[in-house]
């Protein structure tokens, strides 16, 4: 497969130059030569998430410091805001993590409203509030920034799921007062699978040290402390260090703000594409997530009732494109194009074309 092809919502296509940092020799992980790249590495981080704080890094995907994060609260009930399927995951984590759970769910595509959030939140006392930023299944964008801000005003913390969000959509931790957000390596970073990164505020690291059965893998307080140290609480994935580094280098270079108008680019794009098919071709296509409400990083389309995605996904790839069906109930229903990572608005035409012709082809049949 060539680059320019990968237009899945994850993993996403990782440039040569990437991958070939991979074969950097082997160095020992607590040597200096480690510690000079572990801070080379927080630099490159800290400019993505927009922190001062240490970015941990953990050999795992980001189901690891999901759970991390609710193991490190204090006792008492979460309240789980799910609008799609990785939000109802975040919830699963949390009960299968001991937690009582309240939920409250919208319609699969909607955004959660921050004013129903506070009211949710003055019925009861939580210990903290889940949420997604950018929903991969729907393409829906929540409003992080507002309802960590009716959390604190509630007492209690806020846990980010950013996932899609992170590299790819406007996030900035320090200033928007985040607790703690998390991503992958795989998405809009364009790194190969297998790294996970968390920040937490130094108000939520404190709250854990008196949590106890924090484990000991993804135990927020320990991947602090190391982190002071300029190490890795356990022994890191050294391929994968060296792809991230490569990787930070040229975002920085170019700056996460460009790389966040690159994205809104591509995703704005995609949303005219969508609507010309249903003006001017009458395809009952519609992009699921309302206005206003979009993720940067992938778009979630709506199928006409008679057409599913498999026999799409598959005249798709036969035509050199790769494309994700739906997710969760949404399988067959919708197709999912991710616009993320190292693409461009020049590749994504021609992916965004294929895909028009396709679709002309299956409603015309």
């Amino acid at each position: 497969m060539t680059f320019g092809t990968f237009f899945l919502p994850g993993p996403t296509e990782v440039r040569a130059e990437v991958l070939s940092a991979m074969l950097h020799p082997m160095i020992s992980h607590r040597g200096r030569a480690f510690e000079e790249m572990f801070i080379r590495v927080q630099d490159g981080l800290r400019h993505v998430f927009g922190t001062t704080r240490p970015v941990y890094v953990a050999t795992s995907s980001a189901t690891g410091f999901m759970e991390a994060g609710i193991r490190a609260l204090p006792s008492g009930p979460v309240l789980a805001l799910v609008n799609g399927a990785f939000s109802d995951r975040f919830a699963h984590i949390a009960r299968a993590c001991g937690r009582p759970v309240e939920r409250y769910d919208v319609a699969w595509g909607d955004v959660h409203d921050p004013q129903v959030v506070a009211a949710r939140l003055a019925e009861a006392q939580y210990s903290a509030v889940l949420v997604v930023h950018s929903e991969t299944s729907t393409g829906a964008l929540n409003d992080v920034r507002a309802i960590t801000e009716i959390a604190h005003a509630a007492g209690v913390r806020c846990l980010v799921d950013s996932v899609t969000g992170v590299g790819g959509a406007e996030l900035h931790t320090d200033a928007w007062k985040l607790d703690y957000v998390l991503t992958g390596s795989q998405k809009a970073l364009a790194l190969p699978p297998g790294l996970a990164f968390a920040v937490a505020s130094e108000a939520m690291i404190a709250d854990a040290a008196s949590v106890p059965d924090r484990g000991v893998y993804f135990d927020l307080v320990e991947f602090d402390t190391f982190a002071a140290k300029q190490q890795a609480p356990n022994t890191p994935a050294l391929s994968l260090y060296f792809a991230l580094e490569r990787q930070l280098t040229d975002i920085m270079t170019h700056g996460i703000e460009a790389r966040w108008a690159r994205h809104l680019a591509m995703a704005e794009r995609t949303w005219q594409w969508d609507d010309h098919l249903q003006r001017h071709t009458g395809l009952g296509v519609r992009v699921l997530a309302p206005n206003g409400h979009r993720s940067p990083t992938v778009t979630t389309v709506v199928l006409p009732d008679d057409v599913r995605s498999g026999p799409i996904i598959k005249a798709i790839a036969e035509r050199g494109f790769t494309i994700g069906t739906g997710y969760g109930k949404l399988k067959e229903s919708t197709i999912r194009i991710g616009h993320m990572g190292d693409h461009t608005i020049d590749g994504l035409e021609r992916c965004l074309d294929v895909c028009a012709g396709v679709l002309r082809a299956h409603a015309s049949a």
